[in-house]
């Protein structure tokens, strides 16, 4: 793809384009140098290899150098014809047909180049670097073991380092393919047949409700490659559903005649346009890509301006932004990379200017090539590349940084093919997008595909709680209870997220499986209310959601109680043995429940008071109630609660709630219910 970039793509401007945390992806902060040497590792240089055979002097003849000089003027479609005709007298040389392969590798078509490498070699052309392209070839052949039985040949004579380390690498990735073939998702790929034409469409860019792309549909023709020059477009896209009468170029702002334009991106608030812009048809045209970059002044674009992070006779393209819009990510083939195109990174620093141009390390980059950054919202790194293990060419690739640890995944053989497959963006992350790629079947050149990702593990589901808060009349029935602050709380008391109802009294929290809660209602003059709430054994299985999102409600209400001065309340259960005051464990667990009741409201101080029934003598009935009493406050000061807020009253058997004095014929659970213990209220700060 490097070499659609730097010759044909020219040709389409080929390393195209590419978006929510305040950090920028992976945390590079030192540029990586190469131990390649600063050249692409696709370049070549003007002595192409060592001829054998006599083939030195037949180089030398005119005609070859007249059609030689086609392949030196990097017209290669024409370098093709040119000795295609000279391969119909001569099937068998060499020189002939390795220019052939040659130009078809240089033309993003190395999938052609198969059989013309291959009687290079037998015919003696010697090259270091053409096994490596002709291995390529085979891969992108899907003739795989081929490929590496080409290489472990190659390994035994080589001696150029790092052409010997590039085919290891190779063979590395080769032996990853069964592993890396097993991600296979349920995706289903369409061509976008609305956009798509004969020539090349590819770099989508989705940015509200428009696709933008760069494509080759022009009349105009860039002579040196024969090919149309590539402008801007956008089209009008509801998701993937595109309106084919929208289609529209991008204004003379943006698009220049006779030169090549691609690789569009957008800042996240649309403040800021960044695109790549190169390859004149002036003959003295340099042969380079930049960036350019233009900003909003009163709801209208400026000039585009060439930014400062451009290298000069470099080619810096297919840019996009980070999701806070402080970084932009960008691939060149600059001095100083890894290989061949690798990824940069440059960042806005506090004067507004860009600047600070980082590679991307090793972990991201090869020595081949890696374009077509994109970030998406959870902040991970898509990109393509020849260079990591993939199924042929140009393959798509994410980084994920976990606390620090990067890895590389391929996208499988559910995105990717044998063939180029670049330019991934979203539409609707983490379902739907646009790629590029010029795999069988399309229309034509490169064509711009639409996905849609069906599988299991990306359908969502969200667990919600909701209710309704009342309160508690003298009636006992309920009314609705407005402005009421409900908290929801994880069992150790931390407030995991609270609101306020409105006048219909109702709050809605989003929860998590498997997990337990709880509910905590406040509202001035009323008791603060608990309750405890789970999810626990109510998660839904992966693998039984249909829906591409789907909701699970849960409902629990909460009824609070008026703070009313001086009424009483029984505590229920609170019961002691016949004649003794000491708190028994059921009683423990009812005082337990006034601990949390004072220390949910503690802006009041109570009077807790002790009954007796009949039986017995008064006055020692009354003794026995006051160290009831006092032995419940000890329990409670005990669990925390300030003595201050706390009175301790004994009634003795003063205060029958029944008929049952004394002599009078009751059962045990009438006398029970007269040995009770209760509370009230005697101060309330509302405050």
């Amino acid at each position: 793809m490097r070499n659609r970039i730097q010759i044909t793509g020219i040709l389409i401007l080929a390393l195209l384009v590419g978006c929510k945390s305040s950090q920028n992806f992976l945390g590079v902060d030192t540029p990586s140098t190469s131990t390649k040497g600063n050249q692409p590792s696709n370049t070549q240089s003007d002595s192409v290899g060592s001829l054998t055979n006599g083939v030195e002097e037949e180089i030398e003849k005119t005609k070859e150098v007249k059609i030689k000089k086609s392949y030196e003027n990097a017209n290669y479609n024409l370098a093709i014809e040119d000795y295609k005709k000279e391969l119909e007298d001569d099937p068998e040389s060499p020189v002939y047909n390795y220019y052939v392969a040659e130009s078809y590798r240089k033309t993003n078509r190395i999938f052609e180049a198969t059989d013309y490498y291959a009687k290079a070699i037998e015919g003696g052309f010697a090259d270091d670097e053409m096994e490596l392209h002709y291995a390529q070839a085979l891969k992108a052949s899907e003739r795989y073991n081929d490929a590496k039985n080409v290489l472990q040949n190659y390994l035994q004579y080589a001696t150029v380092e790092s052409f010997v380390d590039r085919a290891k690498n190779e063979l590395k990735n080769l032996d990853k393919l069964d592993s890396i073939g097993l991600n296979v998702r349920n995706i289903d790929i369409k061509n976008a047949e609305g956009i798509n034409t004969e020539n090349a469409e590819y770099s989508p860019y989705f940015f509200n409700n428009e696709l933008y792309f760069a494509t080759g549909r022009e009349q105009a023709k860039f002579e040196r490659y024969g090919i149309p020059f590539t402008d801007l477009y956008k089209i009008q896209s509801n998701g993937l559903n595109m309106d084919a009468s929208s289609i529209e170029k991008l204004s003379d702002l943006f698009n220049d005649e006779e030169i090549n334009e691609g690789s569009i991106a957008f800042s996240p608030d649309g403040n800021s346009v960044v695109f790549a812009k190169g390859n004149s048809a002036d003959k003295r045209g340099r042969f380079n890509i930049d960036l350019f970059i233009s900003t909003k002044r009163n709801g209208e674009w400026t000039k585009p301006q060439i930014m400062p992070i451009n290298s000069p006779d470099s080619w810096d393209t297919s840019p996009t932004f980070s999701g806070d819009g402080k970084t932009i990510y960008f691939a060149s083939d600059r001095p100083g990379g890894l290989g061949g195109s690798d990824i940069y990174r440059t960042r806005l620093n506090d004067r507004g200017r860009w600047g600070d141009v980082q590679n991307m390390g090793p972990t991201i980059n090869t020595p081949e090539d890696e374009m077509f950054p994109y970030v998406s919202p959870d902040n991970k790194l898509y990109f393509s590349s020849t260079g990591h293990a993939g199924f042929g060419m140009l393959d798509v690739f994410v980084g994920i940084n976990e606390g620090g640890n990067i890895t590389i995944q391929n996208m499988g053989p559910s995105i990717n093919s044998s063939y180029d497959d670049f330019g991934l963006v979203y539409s609707d992350f983490p379902f739907e997008g646009f790629f590029s790629s010029n795999r069988p079947g399309g229309k034509g050149d490169d064509d711009i595909y639409t996905f849609i990702d069906n599988s299991s593990d990306l359908k969502q589901i969200e667990y919600v709680l909701s209710g309704v808060t009342y309160q508690l009349n003298e009636d006992s029935t309920q009314s609705i209870l407005a402005d009421v602050r409900v908290k929801l709380m994880s069992t150790d008391n931390q407030v995991v997220d609270d609101q306020v109802t409105g006048r219909g009294g109702v709050f809605q929290f989003v929860v998590d499986p498997e997990r337990e809660y709880i509910l905590l209602g406040e509202k001035a003059n009323f008791f603060a209310k608990r309750r405890d709430f789970s999810t626990v054994g109510e998660a839904v299985r992966q693998e039984d959601l249909i829906e591409r999102f789907t909701t699970k409600k849960f409902e629990s209400s909460l009824t609070l109680d008026p703070i009313i001065l001086d009424k009483t309340i029984v505590l229920e259960n609170i019961y002691y043995d016949l004649d003794k005051a000491e708190i028994r464990p059921d009683a423990a667990i009812e005082l337990d429940k006034l601990v949390e009741l004072l220390n949910d409201n503690p802006n009041i101080k109570i009077e807790l008071s002790s009954h007796t029934d009949s039986r017995g003598e008064d006055a020692p009935n009354l003794d026995l109630s006051e160290r009831r009493a006092q032995a419940a406050v000890r329990y409670l000061i005990l669990n925390g609660i300030s003595q201050s807020r706390l009175v301790a009253k004994g009634y003795g058997e003063s205060q029958l709630i029944n008929g049952c004095v004394n002599d009078a014929d009751c059962t045990e659970d009438q006398h029970q219910q007269n040995r009770r213990t209760e509370f009230k209220v005697i101060e309330y700060n509302g405050n």
